[in-house]
């Protein structure tokens, strides 16, 4: 798993600026840091010191690194994913309390993301909208996000196979995120690393296109049971396709029964008003839990100031 095989150690970039402190941990167990600079200040509080989440270890890619035990590779998962899923908690409550919707779009290379980001742009209309945008190299797709006037950020990670939540924090502390908004984090394209990072949304959203085979859901299950929505995209092409659709949701329904489907294509515009619908009620949601929020500390306030009144009477 990526989380120990190294990959993409020290080329993190955010808006072209290297932006991490990584951690490396050596076969023998014995670690060390070293510093990039950042383009910013930090400004919301991280779970531990301002060590770089997705610790790697510098053994080489392998699904067994040599002079690793198996014992100490599982610490070595676990202390990344733990420390990984404190920056997701710090990201949520941070959301959560500007009433902040954010997802989390997953899925192989060439499903149609950016695409369907453009679109959905479009036809939210006035909806304050902010994108992330992760991909290993160029700034091609956030480029993309901005012609359409919405606020986009660039994360390139280099070798790295994934966003997590670290990267997503500095990213978010760059944009200008307006309150009770939509934030949609574009992940880099792949099915197997992002299913086991948290980064703080309130769903994973996994892309599956027809153009790909009806039985990438059984092949990469974790992502599809991580996943909340499946949006079965580019549907005005299966005139031209050998696909069977009720095969693909199947598979899916396999692997997590509970996943709801969407099948949209962006191109042609069929299926997004049911796309679009799911946004606006998990805006609506986040904007009302966060007003419940704000009407439970006042309430306490109004409580603690009444005591006080006849403490003092």
């Amino acid at each position: 798993m990526c989380v120990t095989c190294g990959c993409g150690v020290g080329e993190v970039k955010i808006k072209g600026e290297q932006a991490h402190t990584h951690d490396h941990v050596h076969p023998d167990g014995s670690s060390h840091s070293h510093d990039h600079p950042h383009d910013h200040a930090h400004t919301h509080d991280h779970a531990d010191s301002d060590a770089h989440l997705h610790s790697h270890d510098e053994t080489p890619a392998h699904a067994h690194a040599p002079g690793v035990t198996p014992k100490r590779m599982v610490q070595i998962e676990q202390d990344i994913l733990a420390k990984n899923n404190a920056y997701a908690q710090a990201n949520r409550q941070n959301l959560a309390e500007r009433g902040i919707f954010a997802l989390n779009l997953v899925s192989s290379p060439g499903s149609g993301k950016t695409t369907l980001l453009c679109k959905t742009i479009a036809l939210l209309g006035q909806q304050a909208v902010a994108v992330i945008e992760g991909d290993q190299q160029t700034s091609q797709d956030a480029d993309r996000i901005r012609a359409t006037g919405a606020q986009a950020i660039q994360i390139n990670t280099g070798k790295g196979c994934h966003l997590d939540a670290h990267m997503v924090g500095h990213a978010m502390e760059q944009l200008k995120l307006e309150d009770e908004s939509l934030l949609m984090i574009e992940n880099v394209g792949n099915l197997v690393c992002p299913a086991a990072f948290d980064l703080g949304e309130a769903h994973k959203v996994v892309i599956l296109s027809v153009t790909e085979g009806e039985d990438k859901p059984i092949k990469y299950p974790d992502m599809f049971r991580a996943a909340s929505l499946m949006l079965l995209n580019k549907i005005d092409l299966l005139p031209h396709l050998n696909y069977d659709v009720d095969a693909a949701i199947g598979f899916a329904r396999r692997v997590n029964p509970g996943i709801h489907v969407i099948e949209l294509s962006a191109t042609s515009g069929e299926g997004m008003d049911e796309w679009l619908a799911f946004l606006r009620d998990g805006i609506a949601q986040a904007s009302a839990d966060r007003q419940q929020t704000v009407d439970g500390l006042k309430a306490r306030i109004a409580h603690l100031e009444a005591r006080l009144q006849q403490a003092q009477a």
